[in-house]
């Protein structure tokens, strides 16, 4: 099935767009581990480190766009110990919220996915809000649901939420 986005993995040229995006899911309640507001400042030291990592091959971070607009973003992070090989996580998922419910954010992951099996990890994991996360799509895509951890962090406008730990066997 063709995408009306353009996906690719993402590097420092990608940077202010990241930064940008980072700061909108955040004033909307994204809950990505950044308070409201997100200084852009923050934002882009965030992603500095994040890409830096990714050319280290820690990780890939991979962005939907619409047209040379980043839309949709996700981290698969290779990085882990050495007796878990096998698996890695996702993270800092995120679609502007303009943008939300146009199919992105399935597409982020599943180029994530495929990423993931050409690292030869079979073994998926990942944690989002319980408060206005993506766990519909989560569960959507075939990820099982382990547990409910409460007050795990605070909301970007204030207030706990818990989080939602999944799983996928690729």
């Amino acid at each position: 099935m063709d995408t009306p986005f353009t996906l690719r993995p993402l590097g420092h040229a990608d940077l202010d767009a990241l930064s940008d995006l980072i700061v909108a899911v955040v004033a909307s309640g994204g809950s990505i581990s950044f308070m409201h507001p997100l200084p852009l400042t923050e934002a882009e030291a965030f992603w500095r480190g994040s890409l830096s990592a990714a050319e280290r091959g820690e990780r890939v971070i991979f962005g939907a766009f619409d047209s040379a607009r980043l839309i949709s973003t996700v981290t698969l992070a290779l990085a882990q110990e050495p007796n878990q090989p096998h698996r890695a996580d996702i993270a800092k998922m995120m679609t502007h919220p303009d943008d939300r419910g146009r199919g992105a954010a399935t597409a982020v992951l599943r180029a994530a996915e495929d990423e993931a099996r050409a690292h030869g990890r079979w073994l998926l994991v990942l944690d989002t809000a319980e408060d206005e996360g993506a766990a519909g799509m989560y569960e959507k895509l075939g990820y099982t649901l382990t547990g409910l951890i409460p007050d795990f962090a605070l909301k970007p406008h204030g207030g706990l939420t818990g989080t939602l730990v999944y799983w996928k066997k690729l």
